[in-house]
């Protein structure tokens, strides 16, 4: 019995050393990422045509490219963010948003908001990893006045 509880305590005691190690490492989401169309699910809106981000994360900085073709034609934009929860501006097409970028576990949550023609529209996105990190997920809550809707973009790490 003795012998149990020793080793129930050396287990215990190498977990307090393991975890905090492995639970502080942030998932670097550097790559070149291309939509997965079977994958992502955006409800009632069209799948774009194209959907692509270059993404440049040295924590605590983070720069994306997104290009993207859709109905209304094709654009693209750059954002610039830091993860440590300090206001960023960016725009897009023409529309200013502010944004507050944090860690909450190993998710990115950005939470973002913008005037679009006279109504305050918020985002609330959470990036994600895959174990692997060939798998980078997107899910969006947009709410505005017309209301509410959830999203899941769904990208793949190109070579």
């Amino acid at each position: 019995m003795r012998r149990n509880t020793f080793l129930l305590h050396a287990v215990f005691a190498s977990l307090l050393f393991v975890l905090p190690a492995t639970a502080s490492a942030a998932p670097n989401f550097t790559g070149n990422w291309k939509i997965n169309a079977s994958k992502t699910d955006v409800g009632p809106l069209p799948v774009p045509e194209k959907y692509e981000q270059k993404i440049e994360h040295k924590d605590p900085s983070l720069k994306y490219t997104i290009n993207q073709a859709n109905q209304m034609g094709e654009f693209s934009s750059d954002h610039v963010y830091t993860t440590d929860g300090a206001e960023c501006k960016n725009k897009l097409r023409g529309n200013e948003l502010k944004s507050k970028v944090t860690w909450d576990g190993d998710k990115l949550k950005f939470e973002t908001k913008m005037e679009y023609q006279g109504a305050e529209v918020t985002f609330l996105d959470k990036w994600s990893l895959s174990a692997d990190g060939k798998v980078l997920t997107i899910e969006r809550h947009i709410a505005s006045p017309q209301g509410e809707i959830d999203v899941k973009y769904v990208l793949d790490k190109q070579p």
